[in-house]
């Protein structure tokens, strides 16, 4: 998936002794991970357009069109589900620019760099983000 893209083009923040959480520094090393992120998703996307209009082609034979029709339907859930997390991720930049990113919705606890890296649009610090699916789980049953 995307995330794992962009994860593998940056280099882990490391902090420096005595910094302080959400500095300036830190900020700003989200904000490019989260913008290269939102410009990989949206080449994806252009990338799908293009193919879909180059690959429009009328199959005479009903197999082949309800396998094409079933291609485009599981790639236009793919472009969804990346457009809802280019919302996320401006959401997320947004946060950024009003000092409120990196802390926990729920209970205001930092939520932690290594987790912000691994998925940088959380809003939620891990115990809360545990109990969440765990609710999820309950309420599901």
């Amino acid at each position: 998936m995307a995330l794992d893209l962009a994860r593998k083009s940056f280099t882990p923040y490391a902090p420096k002794k005595g910094e302080e959480y959400m500095s300036a520094k830190q900020r700003t090393h989200f904000r490019k991970i989260l913008e290269q992120l939102k410009g990989e998703l949206s080449e994806e996307i252009d990338r799908t357009v293009h193919t879909m209009q180059d690959e429009a082609t009328v199959f005479a034979d009903p197999n082949d069109r309800a396998s094409q029709e079933s291609d485009i339907a599981l790639e236009l859930r793919n472009r969804d589900r990346e457009r809802k997390l280019i919302k996320k991720i401006d959401e997320t930049i947004a946060r950024i620019e009003a000092d409120e990113y990196g802390y926990c919705d729920s209970c205001g606890v930092e939520i932690g760099l290594k987790r912000l890296e691994a998925r940088p649009t959380a809003t939620l610090c891990i115990d809360c983000k545990t109990l969440d699916e765990l609710r999820e789980k309950q309420v599901a049953k």
